[in-house]
């Protein structure tokens, strides 16, 4: 590693994951030994953490006259979170710690799970926990098992929900559950992190602006994306681009957008910072990761449209989701929950995610809350998008980032296509990527070289074809044999939207899943090898 790469990463590593050595100031004393607890599990950083504990308790001191500390605990990501919550509550369950309500409902006794609140995650994680998914219990009345939400609605009045939010929508999407089973607290967009100077070098222009230009070839190689099979936020970006730009365009934007990329990671965090280093041109992230990474970068003389580093929220393209809260099913302490989920749709909780620090010079003049002092955090600056649509009317000045959610998002409903995402592009190119890289740039340099038409055409309809339903059920025959178990008939159907439920439904089966996965890989490595003979002869 090159000492100014180090120097980018401890400096990313500071603001996303470490507290800073010398701490911060305090305005209210540490919580005694009385103090309350309030035992959260959540994705979120150190920082957002540390912001939040320190403004509850002075909140909750305030308004209820006792202290009280939260107990973060942060076994990773979403998914790592929701498999604890799926292994906490089936024990929990099978264990018998729990009622059923007179309309069927199963209720955890308090205590029953170890968390009181989810803070954080994507609207789609927190829909996992109101419906239960992978967790049931069978009941003296039901012949099945039932599923049994992970999440307990929040019980305000639609008054006050209406004084927080407004409407309930954010372009195509909720701000908060409406029977409450989660609150959004914070909204995250997904968008385009680029390095201008490598932009400019490569496409003769200093800025991004649409994820069609992400498809362009001559970006082949300088694309930094995350794998949708690890990444929950990355799947989310796809999932909106395939659902604004239709089935037929969305995938051949997502297969071109694949074959420019030099890798697949893991990690979300990885692109904005190999991006920045000049690694890669362009990559797609989450607001907050765009974002400080060109604070990170970016010189005191430079402004925002300046640095190095851009961030773009493509308008009208972006999908914009709520970042949300829930109350646990079966937690320890309901009521201190339900005070945290108000404390974060206050001004002081919405002021934490993107107001300067308050011990910073800009965010010295803050304008005073309830209790006099400054609202904001008191060390870092989270530069996250507050939630509360009547925060932008009253506070827009204040705000780092001076975008308007509620402007840019896209208006287009998901399509539903999601489950799609991972097994497909896992296909097509993380399990592939050598292969549809190479056959990208012999399809382009055919092109350029002037090959015939028809080559040209062939070349192309085989880059973006998905296996074919004959395809499918040789590869299965020739891989796999009469071994159980066999194909099923759903599973040969041709790769369309109106098949799409059908197949979903075959792809349900774990044993069949894992072999159609060998199989669609190795048909697109097929086509992609049968691209390169074409282009062999016309060279």
């Amino acid at each position: 590693m090159t000492l100014g790469r180090a120097i980018v990463v401890l400096a990313l590593a500071a603001i996303l994951g470490i507290p800073l050595v010398l701490g911060s100031r305090r305005d209210t004393p540490p919580p005694g030994d009385d103090a309350l607890t309030l035992i959260v599990i959540t994705p979120h950083v150190r920082q957002i953490q540390q912001e939040f504990a320190e403004a509850f308790d002075r909140w909750h001191r305030r308004e209820h006259g006792r202290a009280v500390r939260i107990d973060y605990r942060r076994p990773g990501g979403t998914s790592e979170i929701l498999k604890q919550l799926q292994a906490q509550f089936n024990a929990a369950l099978a264990s018998g710690r729990y009622d059923t309500t007179p309309d069927g409902r199963v209720v955890l006794h308090p205590g029953a799970i170890t968390f009181d609140v989810m803070f954080g995650g994507g609207s789609y994680d927190h829909t996992r926990l109101k419906t239960g998914d992978g967790v049931s219990v069978t009941l003296p009345s039901a012949a099945a098992p039932v599923p049994v939400p992970m999440s307990n609605p929040a019980g305000v009045d639609q008054r006050t929900l209406d004084e927080w939010y407004g409407d309930n929508a954010i372009g195509s999407g909720l701000l908060y559950d409406p029977d409450q089973y989660w609150l959004g607290t914070a909204l995250s967009s997904f968008g385009i992190v680029y390095n201008r100077d490598t932009v400019h070098r490569l496409l003769g222009r200093h800025d991004l602006e649409t994820f069609d230009e992400l498809a362009d070839p001559r970006l082949a190689g300088w694309i930094a994306l995350a794998d949708p099979r690890q990444s929950g936020s990355i799947t989310t970006t796809f999932d909106a681009i395939l659902s604004r730009y239709g089935w037929d365009d969305g995938w051949r934007l997502l297969r071109a957008m694949c074959a420019n990329t030099r890798y697949f990671t893991n990690s979300s965090t990885k692109p904005p910072i190999d991006v920045s280093q000049g690694e890669a041109a362009a990559g797609l992230a989450i607001d907050f990761y765009g974002r400080t990474q060109a604070q990170v970068v970016t010189r005191p003389d430079e402004t925002p449209e300046t640095s190095r580093v851009g961030y773009a929220d493509p308008p009208g393209a972006v999908f914009v989701d709520a970042d949300p809260v829930s109350i646990l099913n079966g937690a320890p302490s309901p009521d201190l929950a339900r005070r945290f989920v108000e404390f974060c749709l206050t001004d002081e909780g919405q002021a934490l995610w993107n107001f300067h620090a308050v011990t910073t010079p800009a965010g010295a003049s803050n304008p005073p809350g309830p209790d006099a002092r400054p609202l904001g955090p008191t060390t870092h600056e989270l530069r996250r998008m507050p939630v509360r649509r009547d925060f932008y009317d009253r506070y827009a000045e204040l705000l780092i980032d001076k975008v308007n959610p509620f402007d840019i998002a896209s208006t287009t409903p998901s399509a539903g296509w999601r489950s799609a995402i991972g097994l497909m592009m896992g296909a097509f190119a993380v399990d592939n990527l050598n292969d549809i890289r190479a056959a990208w740039l012999a399809m382009h340099r055919a092109r350029d070289r002037g090959a015939p038409p028809e080559s040209l055409a062939e070349m192309e309809r085989l880059f973006y074809a998905f296996p074919e339903p004959d395809q499918v059920a040789g590869l299965w025959r020739s891989l796999f044999g009469d071994a159980e178990p066999r194909c099923p008939d759903d599973a040969l159907l041709p790769f369309t939207p109106e098949n799409y439920r059908v197949l979903r439904g075959a792809w349900r089966d774990p044993a069949v899943l894992a072999r159609l996965r060998i199989v669609y890989t190795s048909a697109f490595r097929e086509n992609y090898r049968a691209i390169l003979r074409i282009a062999e002869e016309q060279h």
